[in-house]
């Protein structure tokens, strides 16, 4: 019986990168996400629930117009783990750092808890220092090796 819940929350997580993320289909969420949604980072500004897991969603699509690709899903239980790559361009305000229009591949790892068949907590850990350097707010620590 687990393999099958397990099973049913992987493709709820993977509909989350390819409807949600890749597509921007929004409404996707309202089938899949508890209104109750738990954002355990908010980014600044984000709400809790499933408007500001939305609002999560608008946020990164609009500032770096990301295709992600899942490298790892993994199920356990009531959890599902996924490693992806975002690929795209830096089109738009990003915390507060302007539009550089420079390409950026970014890798992260989310953790999402289901209840019932449907997203209800999300974990992460991001890249970031990787998206800084490419986008050039802050320097290489490589670059001045590589240049040699």
């Amino acid at each position: 019986m687990m393999g099958q819940q397990e099973d049913r929350n992987k493709q709820t997580v993977r509909r989350l990168y390819e409807e949600v993320g890749n597509q921007g289909w929004l409404e996707v969420l309202d089938e899949i996400t508890w209104p109750d949604h738990v954002e355990h980072n908010p980014f600044p500004g984000q709400d809790q629930g499933l408007a500001g897991f939305k609002q999560r969603v608008s946020m990164v699509r609009a500032a770096n117009d990301p295709h992600f690709t899942i490298e790892h899903l993994l199920a356990d239980g009531d959890k599902v783990a996924v490693m992806w790559t975002a690929r795209g361009t830096h089109v738009a305000d990003w915390m507060g750092i302007p539009a550089t229009g420079k390409p950026i591949s970014i890798q992260g790892v989310d953790i999402h808890l289901l209840r019932d068949g449907r997203l209800a907590e999300h974990w992460d850990v991001v890249g970031i220092h990787s998206f800084l350097v490419q986008i050039g707010a802050v320097p290489d620590p490589a670059g001045t090796e590589a240049a040699r």
